[in-house]
């Protein structure tokens, strides 16, 4: 094989659509614009969402919500998948080889959800009051 002699698959090349080459071909005269009207005409077009002058569906609806660009770097733990780990001493590296929090995590809080019954320490994890006081009642702690 030469450079000179590749070709695209066949019909992988399709013939562009030439408007306004009479009526044989399917797209004469009004060049499948149609009849008279802004859409018709050359350079007459208007912007996404443009409604003819009516208020635009996206300023007629109420703003609402927001959504942080750090959600993909939290991570919460719950006390029950704390407690299914098995571990004396949890930090980021060990949640994220055992799959608990994604790749891209880098800050954790462990939750009140669920129970713990062994003793584990966390280091580098935060958690709420309510989890704090689980993990300590059952001997571990919070660092």
């Amino acid at each position: 094989m030469e450079l000179n002699g590749i070709k695209p698959a066949e019909g992988a090349k399709r013939a562009r659509r030439r408007v306004g080459r009479g009526i044989g071909s399917g797209l004469g005269k009004t060049a499948g614009r149609g009849h008279k009207g802004q859409k018709s005409r050359a350079g007459g077009f208007h912007k996404i969402g443009f409604e003819g002058g009516q208020m635009p569906l996206q300023r007629r609806l109420p703003k609402r919500g927001f959504k942080s660009r750090q959600l993909k770097f939290n991570a919460e733990l719950s006390l029950a998948a704390l407690e299914r780990l098995g571990a004396s001493e949890v930090d980021l590296l060990t949640l994220k080889q055992a799959g608990l929090v994604g790749e891209m995590a880098k800050t954790v809080k462990v939750i009140k959800s669920g129970a713990i019954s062994r003793a584990v320490k966390l280091n580098g994890i935060a958690a709420t009051a309510g989890a704090k006081a689980a993990i300590e009642a059952a001997g571990g702690s919070v660092a």
